[in-house]
């Protein structure tokens, strides 16, 4: 949680050097209240000038400097220092809560206290029982009694912890052999490359797709592990506004006729980035039209199912399953193994020749830690359970119970009247908060009444655009989430929320 807010602002930054266009919002966004965006801005700027003005009167009065000593430069970036002093620590205590229990329905959080400005939080030896709305265990894989443990403590005793090797060297496994052929058969492809790490993935394998030569056209929301993999590729990188398939065509057109910049040569290659479920904003990708545009001008597509795998369409396989897209259409398909199957590690799917060719040159197979054995077998059984190869019909069952849980707990926030993105059937539920106060507010507010829920703020989201991302699961009940939408709806009149009540909206 708190490394996507605080790594938000090195992210804000470098997306504003990779994508210039970064700040160009989306058609989709929520209609914002005018009062609530004088207000938001008004509070963000009273926050800096106050934390500027103690900045002042500590050099002046008390001799005290936040930069680096004499005769040295500054060893961390100015602006995030500040912002990181001046504003995230005054409510700092809205992220980083420990767990003390398995990522299930319901979680242990240890409870901390203050014990000064500016200083660490303390934990304390009490836990509070708390309906998780903020972990990624769609399927329920991560629950203390998943169906996954017995096979996964047997691999445990067979293969230990770790293989303490990379994958080229004495880190493979029959368990990662295995996994690799489920998962390209899971999701349609000749073959699948798995790596340790789910943001290694992107980090990893994008430099070794394309080069300097090849142009990378993204879009302006993907995440922060796709923008590692572009930066390092050297390529050159262009971005379309979010989910706007007239944008991506007048990138592409422009890009095809001007060929790259000085000597007009044509590009080595075009790739399109996108997402199957976008984390921020729980919407999914204009698949068909994107896959109709690649087609069009011969350009690859690689697509980020993160968040998509496993939690959409009728049997889990994701994002072209549920817009009726044939997987083949698909050059590169990327996922990781941390949501839906309740694992660590991520994989990417294609051709047997681009698979081979990364296993000899990707980073992640020839610098990095294969994936544990035990959380290989984690994703072998959770991948039988939701295709059926285990025999039952376990997981379409907890495939259609997450559908209907989305469904209902999207459903009853909107009734509410507070702002909520996203599609239908995704479980990446942002309930929109705005105001700088209102983050810190609302997560206080719902611990308080036993809701475990993640906050974002400035700079891991657009300054107007702080919310509450809620993750719903397959191992919520119907009366979990009816509780948990009455407890919302408390903190939400208490806090001001309901937006789609007023009347002066933003256009």
């Amino acid at each position: 949680i708190n490394a996507e807010y605080m790594g938000g602002l090195e992210h804000q930054q470098r997306q504003a050097l990779l994508f210039p266009s970064i700040l160009i919002m989306s058609k989709h966004e929520p209609q914002i209240p005018l009062w609530t965006a004088l207000t938001t801005y008004f509070g963000y700027g009273l926050l800096m000038f106050f934390g500027h003005l103690r900045d002042f009167c500590g050099r002046i009065f008390r001799g005290k400097s936040h930069t680096a000593p004499d005769g040295y430069a500054p060893i961390v970036n100015d602006f995030e220092d500040f912002y990181t002093r001046r504003l995230y620590n005054r409510i700092h205590d809205a992220w980083n809560r420990p767990i003390a229990s398995s990522p299930g329905a319901w979680i242990d959080v240890y409870e901390r206290q203050s014990v000064g400005y500016r200083k660490p939080l303390v934990m304390t030896n009490k836990t509070r029982k708390c309906l998780n709305l903020g972990s990624y265990n769609y399927l329920g894989f991560g629950d203390p009694n998943s169906p996954t443990k017995p096979e996964v403590l047997k691999s445990l005793e067979q293969y230990s912890a770790a293989t303490t090797s990379t994958r080229n060297a004495l880190g493979t496994t029959k368990l990662h052999s295995d996994l690799e052929a489920l998962v390209a058969k899971f999701v349609g492809k000749d073959d699948s490359m798995v790596f340790g790490m789910g943001f290694g993935t992107n980090s990893t394998g994008i430099p070794q797709l394309i080069g300097k030569n090849g142009l990378i056209i993204s879009d302006t929301l993907n995440h922060s592990s796709i923008a590692y993999g572009c930066r390092s590729s050297g390529a050159n990188i262009q971005v379309f506004k979010h989910n706007d398939v007239e944008s991506l065509e007048a990138i592409i057109r422009r890009a095809i006729i001007e060929g790259q910049p000085r000597t007009h040569r044509p590009w080595s290659k075009i790739l399109i980035m996108i997402e199957g479920i976008y984390s921020m904003e729980g919407e999914t990708c204009a698949l068909p039209e994107i896959v109709a545009l690649k087609k069009k001008y011969k350009c690859y597509l690689y697509v980020d199912e993160a968040h998509s795998i496993g939690a959409l369409g009728k049997t889990g396989r994701g994002v072209c399953e549920q817009l009726g897209v044939d997987p083949k259409d698909v050059d590169i398909l990327m996922g990781t193994f941390t949501k839906s199957f309740g694992a660590v590690g991520g994989y990417i799917a294609g051709s047997k020749e681009m698979i081979n060719y990364l296993r000899q040159t990707c980073a992640g197979s020839i610098y990095s830690s294969s994936i544990s054995p035990p959380a290989c077998q984690q994703c072998i059984s959770a991948l039988k359970i939701i295709s059926g190869a285990d025999g039952t019909n376990l997981g379409q069952e907890k495939v259609r119970r997450l559908k209907e849980n989305a469904n209902y707990f999207r459903q009853g926030l909107m009734d509410m009247g507070v702002h909520v993105l996203g599609n239908w059937d995704s479980p990446v539920v942002p309930m929109m908060l705005y105001n700088p106060a209102k983050i810190s507010a609302f997560s206080r507010e719902c611990f308080k009444r036993n809701l475990a829920v993640v906050v974002v703020g400035f700079p891991a989201c657009p300054l107007l655009l702080s919310r509450s991302r809620l993750c719903i699961s397959a191992a919520h009940t119907i009366e979990d989430l009816e509780w948990a939408l009455q407890e919302i709806e408390e903190v939400c009149d208490l806090l001001g929320l309901k937006y789609n009540r007023s009347c002066r909206l933003i256009r």
